[in-house]
């Protein structure tokens, strides 16, 4: 067994809200904050939500979302699945050998995707915004219910690093070939919530460069 990285950084194109959860309540504060570093208090990004969104794009991706009853794919769904060619079919094995297989058919989890904190280069950087949000009233035309969400600013960059193992009868090349299309797909679509109003649109570098 060998392990493989890739590491490059995330830029924010735009606005990023990535929960986190803080249940005080501040009269005339940000309604829905994002996840800090309790240690830096600085904004990151879980690995787990990077990671998360990978992979359900991926199932979009291949066509296998609806087969699970919204939860992720394992190997017990194939033989449910009407894919069109034999192909198909091992893009969806090689999925399940990647991000893990809750059935254990396709072995251990090969990707370990690391929290991404903040880049050198952006730590001088104001890291934090409060955006407001509103509902119209459709029959007169007035905002309504006005509340403050947190983002991360645009032109904030997170370091991101992503490790694989690559056991012996792996294919080394079609682990980084799914990597790749899913950090595309990534950007193709949008990071954390609220992507429908125009947050978490990001560019990562260096797709490919693995060590």
């Amino acid at each position: 067994m060998k392990i493989i990285k890739l590491k490059g950084t995330i830029k924010l194109i735009s606005g990023l809200h990535i929960g986190g959860g803080d249940d005080t309540m501040k009269i005339g504060g940000i309604d829905n904050g994002v996840i800090k570093d309790v240690n830096s208090d600085n904004p990151y990004i879980p690995g787990s939500s990077l990671k998360g969104k990978m992979r359900s794009l991926l199932e979009w991706s291949i066509g296998v979302v609806g087969i699970s009853s919204g939860e992720p794919l394992n190997s017990n769904h194939l033989e449910d699945i009407k894919f069109q060619n034999e192909e198909d079919k091992q893009k969806a094995k090689i999925l399940l050998k990647l991000f893990g297989d809750k059935s254990g058919k396709e072995g251990i989890t090969r990707i370990s995707v690391g929290d991404c904190f903040i880049s050198e280069n952006s730590k001088n950087l104001q890291l934090s915004e409060a955006k407001y949000e509103n509902v119209i009233d459709r029959q007169n035309g007035t905002a309504k219910h006005p509340r403050q969400t947190e983002r991360v600013p645009a032109g904030v960059e997170f370091d991101y690093e992503i490790r694989v193992k690559i056991l012996d009868k792996d294919n080394e090349d079609e682990f980084k070939e799914l990597v790749k299309n899913g950090l595309t797909l990534i950007e193709d679509d949008y990071l954390g919530g609220n992507g429908s109003r125009g947050y978490g649109r990001v560019e990562f570098s260096n797709k490919e460069n693995w060590i």
